[in-house]
């Protein structure tokens, strides 16, 4: 997976004009907050754990979520484990620091974590360290699976 298949995935969306690249880079919560502007919660984080039959559960949060393993385990029955980055392109569809909730490799499960619902405009990334969309989250779920979920601290 590409970037120019996450503009075309958006583009099929009528949603291209949401895309935004950057000049400095965005591969983390903090520089994705500084090259937006905005407070680092409003950056849509995609956390990648793998499933025991090889799959993926992409789970979309705010930018300081971190994983609750009790609610994890609960909601998925299996304990988080992450993929592991250097595998995240084959496995999930994207780079560290670009994975998005979109264009995703089969096999990828995605979740919204209720911690989004605090904001009405959040930035994931868009397959790549210096990207980003801004969306809102109708549009999220549109572009995902709109299924949420309880996961995170």
């Amino acid at each position: 997976m590409n970037v120019e298949a996450v503009k075309e995935f958006l583009n099929q969306k009528g949603m291209l004009d949401h895309y935004l690249e950057f000049e400095g880079s965005s591969a983390t919560v903090t520089l994705a907050a500084e090259q937006l502007g905005c407070e680092p919660d409003r950056i849509a984080k995609t956390i990648a754990c793998q499933k025991k039959d090889g799959g993926a559960i992409v789970i979309v949060a705010k930018g300081t979520a971190r994983i609750d393993n009790g609610k994890f385990k609960r909601t998925f029955a299996e304990k988080p484990h992450f993929v592991p980055v250097d595998e995240l392109p084959e496995r999930v569809g994207h780079p560290m620091g670009g994975v998005c909730p979109f264009v995703l490799k089969p096999g990828c499960e995605v979740y919204l974590d209720e911690s989004l619902k605090a904001f009405d405009v959040v930035y994931p990334a868009a397959g790549a360290h210096n990207n980003a969309v801004r969306v809102t989250l109708d549009e999220l779920g549109t572009l995902t699976t709109d299924r949420w979920v309880d996961v995170t601290k």
